[in-house]
């Protein structure tokens, strides 16, 4: 899969150039963060410097447009922290559809959300719902936070509130936000992972409602170390990932459930099947005809 290198942020260009980019590749990407304390060493804005750095690596590939990232999210239990900022679900869901339904009007049809705050799942789940379902949109919410976990985990001492992995999102793109000279009092280990398997089981889904019970402190982990060399690399390495497995998500979706284009054309190959079965039927009820 090769890049296309071309300016992506949707914030940053003309009209006449976005309406060009959507004629030719209708696909837009929407980051998603929160506003949450990330310890005394990371900026409140962690999640969605993240997710903005990882949706322009994934445009690139995909010759997508990323649009403006929404930086505040549904984050209640990070409340006790003054460096919070948390939305009603309800609200976060309307932004998104509001957002959605610009973007389709415009001319999108895939529409991805690609997010980097577990507390935006339920809400994100509900509002591509409506974007589907609603608008017609064929719609893919990434999990970011989730694949990074998956193939940086191992290395980075898993995904912690405010380890490495997140230092690496923050200096791929404001190193200056970093400081991790400051990185101390991290949480035991211990009680962040239980509490992480808790509010990431598949199965069973508790309601934990203060960051504290995770660490006193509101972060774990180990973000020692980390440097803005491999930043860019985990942020490269990501996005292409990404990238590749949403291609062959889409193109599946495309199959199983077509957008409003696909399925008129599909509609109408059908309807012209049974037209010519139909005629088939009638000639061989009617001897003498030529079937």
């Amino acid at each position: 899969m090769t890049a296309v290198p071309s300016r992506r942020r949707f914030d940053e260009l003309t009209d006449p150039e976005i309406a060009a980019a959507l004629a030719r590749s209708p696909r837009v990407i929407l980051p998603m963060g929160s506003i949450e304390q990330h310890g005394p060493h990371l900026p409140t804005g962690t999640d969605f410097f993240a997710a903005t750095s990882i949706a322009l690596a994934v445009a690139d590939h995909l010759d997508a447009l990323v649009l403006p990232v929404c930086p505040l999210g549904v984050t209640p239990m990070h409340m006790p922290f003054p460096g919070t900022v948390s939305l009603r679900p309800q609200t976060l869901q309307d932004v998104v559809a509001d957002i959605g339904a610009s973007v389709a009007g415009h001319g999108c049809t895939e529409f991805v959300i690609l997010n980097w705050h577990e507390g935006n799942i339920p809400s994100l789940a509900l509002a591509a719902e409506h974007l589907h379902r609603d608008l017609g949109l064929a719609v893919v919410v990434v999990q970011a936070c989730y694949v990074a976990e998956e193939r940086y985990g191992p290395q980075a001492g898993g995904l912690t509130h405010g380890g490495k992995i997140e230092a690496w999102s923050v200096l791929s793109c404001r190193p200056d936000l970093v400081h991790l000279d400051r990185a101390a009092g991290s949480g035991d280990r211990r009680q962040g992972e239980l509490v992480d398997r808790l509010r990431r089981d598949r199965a069973f889904q508790p309601v934990l409602t203060d960051v504290r019970t995770m660490s006193p402190a509101g972060w774990y982990g180990d973000p020692a170390g980390a440097t803005e060399q491999e930043a860019r690399e985990f942020v490269a390495g990501l996005g292409a990932e990404i990238a590749d497995r949403l291609i062959g998500v889409l193109d599946a979706l495309a199959q199983v459930q077509p957008g409003p284009a696909q399925a008129q054309a599909r509609g109408a190959q059908a309807r012209g099947a049974q037209a010519r079965g139909a005629q088939r039927g009638a000639s061989a009820r009617a001897p003498g005809l030529p079937a």
